[in-house]
């Protein structure tokens, strides 16, 4: 391996900036007035921000709307990955700063959730769920992952990378990631099952007994209606086990066509 993020992070700032901007989709800069060169709003606003330590294994770029916004419009962390040799996206978050938000990310306490792993606003999450989000969506989205994947291709290319990986959070995830040609090194067969067990008949479908909002008959029928109920516990509930979050990889310029999910409605 003939570089690192550290590496790449210790460069001259006008040419790591330039580097790590590359990440951000167009769409972004034309829709919210934001300046590519200077990075600033119609506002006068710097609106871009970067985090590159340069003695670790991680850059971090997020642009919001405006400055005092609660929430990023665009995040995105990368890292390298050793064992694969490859780049590793840690998260990518996207919000339309328009759209309602919903407070899935702090609980009534207003103490942090971690996104379901310490605790719960079910409350809040029922509003999310009904107003057509998945698990994790503190608004709706912009539809840019498609975008910000042809960046992340180009930019990974240029490195001299092979293989990029992730891994998927929740189900939703997993099958959003599956359009855009990744596969499995982790968590296919059971990606695979718990399709098998949403048919008719099947354990999970049979759990969807409207015993709670997340739990409501039809609801696999689509993507985010299976998300919620597996965040809700379903699988561990049928199978008593928990559902391990996917580990997923793509090697660049290939399309795979797996579909764990087939005829599926997001």
């Amino acid at each position: 391996m003939t570089f690192s993020i550290a590496k790449l992070n210790s460069l001259p700032r006008q040419e790591r900036d330039d580097l790590f901007l590359q990440l951000i989709p167009e769409s972004i800069f034309q829709k919210f007035e934001i300046d590519r060169k200077t990075l600033i709003n119609k506002c006068g606003e710097r609106v871009v921000r970067g985090i590159f330590p340069p003695d670790e294994n991680f850059s971090c770029v997020e642009v919001k709307s405006r400055v005092q916004d609660r929430d990023v419009l665009f995040s995105y962390q990368i890292s390298l990955e050793s064992f694969m040799q490859s780049l590793y996206l840690d998260f990518l978050s996207i919000n339309d700063p328009f759209s309602d938000r919903f407070n899935v990310d702090v609980d009534e306490l207003g103490k942090e959730t971690l996104l379901g792993t310490r605790s719960r606003n079910i409350p809040e999450e029922i509003r999310a769920m009904e107003a057509g989000l998945a698990p994790g969506m503190i608004r709706k989205g912009l539809h840019l992952a498609g975008e910000f994947m042809t960046h992340l291709e180009r930019f990974a290319t240029s490195l001299g990378l092979k293989v990029i990986t992730l891994g998927a959070l929740y189900y939703h995830n997993a099958i959003l990631w599956e359009r855009y040609g990744f596969i499995y090194f982790r968590g296919g067969k059971v990606m695979e099952k718990i399709n098998d067990e949403f048919q008719p008949g099947g354990r999970l479908s049979k759990k969807l007994d409207d015993s709670s909002p997340f739990l409501r008959r039809g609801m696999e029928k689509t993507v985010r209606g299976r998300s919620w109920a597996l965040y809700d516990g379903i699988f561990s509930e049928a199978f008593g086990d928990d559902w391990e979050s996917p580990m997923m990889y793509k090697m660049i310029g290939k399309q795979i066509g797996v579909n764990t999910f087939p005829d599926q409605i997001y």
